[in-house]
């Protein structure tokens, strides 16, 4: 192994024993459920904010954002701005309410609000469903990590991150994670600032630019490993020597040169380019640096739409992740979850900002990864880029690939909270701690699983599909249960089922490559403009056809969640004051 894969491997050690030491604080004061599930709910604003934004910024985030705008450009800013600025709907219109409810979890809520045992069961399964399927590129992105800067597989790194993560969990509970998101946090704060800072100060200092109507260069010779076979575009003519199928011919081992157009390689090949030449981009990316400027270019069919989409997810999608919301119930009452909400704001518009400069110059910097597709790799790939091999590139990705474990663990964790509470409580039934160590083994157990076996997305699309189920479900529950009295059991369970159903169905159908390139395609692609409307309207349609069986303390439920704090009548201070103190 390399200098800069042995000092990677360091710092990822440092990192889950880190983890593991400040995780241990909580273990000696988490011995109810309530601190297992909440904290037993005395996580202050600005700490719960740490931990929020710690297990929010994933590695969608670290990775996958970076990558995308290396490839994407400016359509790729999207994804920023539509993660940030879904906190803004949970401040306006679910933290506060959904904290005064009372509740350790989704399922529970809507039991709480609509007095129904079946939604509470559907509720519980699409939990389960959209948990895994958020842990599913967290522990491919820890792999792709652990090959990336070690040579080593990417099944060993996604096998260690389930175990600390399961360990983690299990021994602490939420209040133990809470310590160790918060410290994670401003990790994987440092491990981008200080790459983007370094590479952004190589940048001035070179005579290079953006606005240019010719495609990328390699900046120095450069090998690119063709891992999954890909589709090219050339837009100038490049010569190469090669190593592999190329253009579907027999085997290569020589120069070759691509004439404009499309060129196909197969897995397993070996391309070496020289300095200064053409970058071939992977087809349907923008393939000069003046479209990758531009909106919409041409030769993207349905990008207008396909945004609108996109946005709706992530806009309303951050109100149906069940590790997000089931943060809030840690802090001590409404004014407190509001406070949480506007300081993640800040604390996520700060890292967004450098994972966007790191994509930027990653486009100068790691073209090769136009090559072979593999864009997520960008950031842990920068600062050798920069830097170069020596011992300052090393110490430096050490650093990134520090932080990027920090955002897999810190995300996973939370996650495996919310899926193994659901498990445990509503699957299960039981409320001992237990049974909850049990079903967070089996939380993390499963998304392992599929994580050797489904071939790794894009992280930043993959958890895009987890928005569009989480917007077309909960998303619509919470807002109606919270603000529409007229809310009934029967149009929760039609609404939930009919955009869970319509959306993961479209998430399955992505994942397996039977989407199309025409806009039915991209429907099934981006969903959420078909089934998050579909989800709102369903709902609406099937209370209003049972009004007859709205819940007979609706008024006083929605008193509950809606009144100031200072009243007292939040669901959990009336059961302190009902509950005998001896």
């Amino acid at each position: 192994m390399t200098t800069p894969g042995i000092i990677a491997i360091v710092a990822i050690g440092l990192v889950a024993v880190a983890s593991a030491v400040i995780g241990s604080l909580g273990v000696r004061v988490a011995r109810s459920t309530s601190d297992f599930f909440v904290a037993s709910r005395t996580v202050g604003p600005m700490a719960n904010a740490g931990a929020i934004s710690g297990e929010y910024l994933s590695a969608a985030s670290f990775l996958g954002i970076a990558g995308l705008i290396l490839r994407d450009g400016v359509d790729a800013l999207w994804y920023p701005v539509g993660y940030t600025a879904g906190y803004l709907a949970l401040v306006l219109f679910v933290s506060a309410p959904l904290r005064r409810s009372g509740a350790y979890t989704v399922p529970d809520f809507a039991e709480f609000r609509l007095r129904s045992g079946a939604l509470r069961r559907v509720c519980a399964v699409f939990v389960v469903i959209i948990g895994w399927l958020y842990v599913l590129p967290q522990l491919q992105g820890a792999g792709l990590t652990v090959a990336t800067v070690t040579g080593l597989p990417a099944w060993s790194g996604a096998a260690v991150a389930a175990f600390v993560v399961v360990a983690t969990v299990v021994l602490g509970g939420m209040r133990s994670i809470t310590f160790v998101q918060a410290f994670q946090y401003w990790l994987k704060l440092t491990a981008l600032t200080l790459p983007a800072v370094m590479a952004a100060i190589f940048f001035l200092s070179d005579d290079r630019t953006f606005d240019e109507h010719a495609p990328p260069q390699f900046p120095e010779a450069a090998t690119v490993d063709v891992r999954t076979d890909v589709r090219l575009q050339v837009v100038e003519p490049v010569t190469f020597a090669a190593t592999g199928v190329i253009d579907g011919l027999q085997v290569v081992d020589g120069t070759v040169r691509w004439e404009v157009g499309t060129h196909t390689v197969e897995s397993g090949a070996e391309l070496e380019f020289p300095a200064g030449a053409p970058v071939p981009v992977v087809a349907g990316a923008p393939v000069s640096d003046s479209t990758w400027l531009t909106p919409f270019p041409e030769g993207r069919e349905h990008g207008l739409l396909a945004t609108y989409s996109l946005i709706i997810a992530l806009f309303l999608g951050t109100m149906g992740l069940p590790h997000v919301l089931v943060r809030f119930y840690t802090n001590p009452d409404g004014r407190a979850a509001r406070r949480s909400a506007v300081f993640v704001l800040a604390l996520l518009g700060l890292f967004y900002l450098a994972v966007t400069l790191l994509g930027a110059l990653s486009r100068l910097y790691t073209p090769q990864l136009l090559v072979n597709g593999d864009t997520d790799a960008a950031v842990l790939l920068l600062p050798s880029a920069v830097l170069g091999s020596g011992l300052a590139g090393a110490l430096l990705g050490g650093l990134v690939a520090a932080g990027a474990w920090a955002a897999f663990l810190s995300t996973s964790s939370g996650l495996i909270v919310s899926v193994a509470g659901v498990l445990s409580t509503d699957l299960m039934r039981s409320s001992r701690v237990r049974d909850f160590r049990f079903a967070a083994v089996l939380a993390g157990a499963v998304p392992l699983a599929m994580a050797v076996l489904v071939t790794r997305l894009d992280f930043s699309e993959a958890v895009a599909l987890v928005f569009a189920v989480a917007a077309s479900t909960f998303c619509p529950l919470l807002v109606l249960g919270i603000w529409w009295r007229g809310l009934t059991a029967a149009g929760g369970i039609a609404g939930v089922l009919v955009g869970g159903l319509g959306s993961a169905g479209a998430v399955a159908s992505s994942l397996a490559g039977y989407a199309d390139s025409d806009w039915l395609g991209m429907l099934f692609y981006r969903p959420a403009v078909v089934t998050v409307p579909a989800a709102f309207l369903t709902m609406i349609v099937m209370s209003r056809l049972t009004a007859r069986h709205r819940p007979a303390d609706a008024d006083q439920v929605m008193l509950r969640l809606h009144a100031p704090e200072r009243l007292g009548l939040s669901r959990d201070r009336l059961e302190d004051r009902q509950r005998p103190h001896w």
